[in-house]
């Protein structure tokens, strides 16, 4: 009971600050000297660029959290297809499914963004596409996993068996088979994803320099850890937040899943 309150609590602080922060920010404009002291009028103080930094930080959720989440579901909804036909097809798919995979696999993350951003290539525009797609090869893999399980291969032979067709096999039985696996995998990818933008934009290869973007203004600010704790330490407590609740959310959904069932 106290870790699903803990985890939907951990969860629900970054998402309200991401979805409500905007609207009560107000514009994000320089209002004083770099990293000044909180006082009365700035309570968490001020940025690199003179802002005051809780405003700063309660505009800065949702491109992060958006950025994140359209990351992996344009991933996902690559990745699975992909998983399921190299389950389901026969040998011949499967090895041409996933030999192809491995390439986009063979090549570091970080390696591959900064090599877009040298050639003239990064914003989120560029940069969602290619985090989601460095991640379909794993996300495939696990896919495939759960489908040839032996439990869900005998099902689907006895499917085969009755006449059933290929694609109600796949949408009707093995894909309710493997939702399990990938919400627990897309519970542990969140982070991996976040990761990742955080570091493009640690690097400069995702938001311009004076975005508020929780990532960019730790990156920003991180020579000030000591003098201004709080415009590093808050938005980095609110991305850790954000990865260890949607995990113990997603643990306790799954469990409660294995109860009723």
């Amino acid at each position: 009971m106290v870790s699903r309150a803990l985890g939907w609590s951990l969860l629900a602080v970054p998402l309200l600050l991401a979805v409500a922060g905007p609207v009560l920010a107000g514009p994000v404009v320089s209002v004083g000297a770099p990293w000044q002291a909180p006082d009365a009028a700035h309570p968490l103080g001020t940025d690199v660029l003179g802002r005051d930094a809780l405003t700063v930080i309660l505009a800065g959720g949702l491109p992060v959290i958006g950025m994140t989440v359209a990351a992996l579901l344009l991933a996902y909804l690559a990745g699975v297809p992909l998983g399921l036909v190299a389950a389901g097809r026969g040998r011949p798919a499967d090895e041409t499914v996933m030999r192809s995979l491995d390439l986009v696999l063979a090549f570091p993350s970080l390696l591959v963004l900064m090599v877009l951003a040298a050639t003239g290539h990064r914003g989120p525009g560029v940069l969602i596409p290619a985090v989601a797609v460095l991640q379909v090869p794993a996300i495939t893999r696990v896919v495939r996993a759960a489908a040839l399980a032996p439990g869900c291969r005998t099902a689907v032979e006895a499917l085969t068996l009755q006449g059933k067709p290929w694609w109600r096999i796949q949408l009707g039985y093995v894909a309710r088979h493997v939702t399990g696996p990938v919400a627990t995998d897309a519970g542990t990818r969140l982070g991996v994803v976040l990761y990742l933008l955080a570091s493009a934009n640690f690097l400069g290869l995702g938001l311009p320099a004076d975005s508020p973007d929780w990532a960019v203004v730790i990156e920003r600010n991180s020579e000030a850890l000591y003098t201004a704790p709080a415009v590093v330490l808050v938005p980095a407590a609110l991305l850790m937040a954000l990865c260890v609740g949607t995990n113990l959310v997603t643990d306790r959904l799954l469990a409660a899943r294995r109860v009723i069932a």
